[in-house]
């Protein structure tokens, strides 16, 4: 019977070690709210400057639905402020949009509205 106990004691240590190593691998997703309280808005172009996004981090854009939109498109997209077709858009005027890893480009496909500074950058790691 004690050869029992005591293969328990080995399984129930070798999970133990095994939970604090994982454990200490995930980390929880950051969200961040594009543009701070203005929210998503014109000049936001600037906004991820300084900060550091990693791969499943949550972008919460807050604007206006009907005055604004969300789309996220490519470089040359993020670059020409268009929207190519397909592009995925977001209408909810709280849109909660998780990154990929790499480069992630979001502009207002609202006429003018990229132009004015509504789009923004970001790399994830």
């Amino acid at each position: 019977m004690s050869g029992g106990r005591g293969s328990a004691l080995i399984v129930l240590t070798v999970v133990m070690a095994m939970a604090v190593v994982f454990h200490g691998q995930v980390t929880e997703a950051a969200t961040y709210t594009v543009g701070g309280s203005g929210g998503w808005t014109f000049n936001v172009a600037g906004w991820p400057r300084g900060k550091t996004f990693k791969a499943g981090d949550v972008l919460v854009f807050n604007y206006g639905p009907g005055a604004h939109n969300v789309v996220r498109v490519n470089r040359a997209g993020y670059s020409g402020c268009n929207a190519p077709r397909g592009a995925q858009s977001f209408q909810s005027g709280r849109d909660q949009i998780k990154l990929a890893k790499g480069q992630n480009f979001f502009i207002c496909s609202y006429a003018g509205h990229c132009e004015a500074g509504m789009k923004i950058a970001v790399t994830a790691t």
